[in-house]
Order: C-alpha cells, then structure tokens, then sequence
C-alpha cells in the first residue's frame, strides 16, 4: 500500500512545482494523469485505511484544479 501512495505523493509535488514555476498546462495535464491513477486505486481499494487516503488525495487534487484553473470556490451556494 505504502508504494502506491508515495507515488502520488511524489506525482502531487510535481503538480505543484509545475504550478510554482507557473506552467499551468503541464500541471493540469499532469493532474488529469494524477486523476486517473486515484480513481484506478478506488476501484481496487479494499481496507477502510486505503479509502480515506484516497479522499485525502482527492480533496487535494480538486484544490490543486481550482488552482491551476483559476476558479472560485462559493461556500455556501
């Protein structure tokens, strides 16, 4: 399990190094990769343990989206 997980991990620091170095077209792409790979880990996923890093990982990826993108999140509406 750990494996998969610090791959994501060092697969979400390139989205943001992207982001730093203001290349939004390589981190948007690359998260639309990082994406994939979470939903193919969800599929598969057995333990409750497995599930919640993959939420964790999804609240962040859609952080990273609103960033990249420039998107305002609306609380409340």
């Amino acid at each position: 399990m750990n494996t998969k997980f610090e791959d994501l991990k060092t697969s979400v620091q390139e989205i943001i190094d992207l982001i730093a170095a203001k290349q939004e077209k390589e981190a948007n792409n690359k998260l639309l990769e990082v994406s994939e790979t979470l939903d193919e880990l969800l599929d598969f996923a057995e333990e409750d343990e497995e599930l919640r890093e993959i939420s964790r990982y999804q609240v962040l990826l859609n952080q990273l989206h609103v960033k990249i993108n420039g998107e305002e999140q609306v609380d409340g509406e």
